[in-house]
């Protein structure tokens, strides 16, 4: 479960980075269309949400056997499932779709399926 939490430590901070400094440009990238103002600043909440749940994730990483480390990963796996969603609504409800929306839904969906995996394990070695 450690490589789990390092690797979304990894890629939290720096979405969380790029949400924040970039948001048109990732938005633009992902559903293919322009952000307007008022969006730039709700996607930067959200990078800001998802730069946090990676500094979790670093504070984390050398416990993760424990209780909260088992929190943190399935709260995780709720956001990447969400997250997909979200993507997939976009793509077949709203019918946007950008360069990095697949690669992106892909991804989420291995992580999500990860943590699952991980957690499951762990209740296998705890007895459950």
């Amino acid at each position: 479960m450690r490589t789990l939490i390092l690797v979304k430590f990894v890629v939290e901070v720096l979405a969380g980075l790029a949400f924040l400094i970039f948001p048109s440009t990732l938005f633009f990238i992902l559903l293919g269309v322009p952000l307007d103002a008022s969006g730039a600043y709700a996607f930067r909440m959200f990078g800001g949400a998802i730069f946090a749940i990676g500094v979790a994730c670093w504070l984390a990483r050398e416990d993760s056997a424990s209780t909260a480390a088992r929190g943190l990963i399935a709260a995780t796996a709720f956001y990447d499932f969400v997250f997909v969603a979200i993507l997939l609504a976009a793509r077949f409800v709203g019918g946007l779709s950008g360069l990095a929306l697949w690669p992106t839904v892909v991804f989420h969906l291995g992580l999500a399926f990860s943590s699952l995996f991980c957690l499951r394990q762990g209740s296998v070695v705890r007895g459950g």
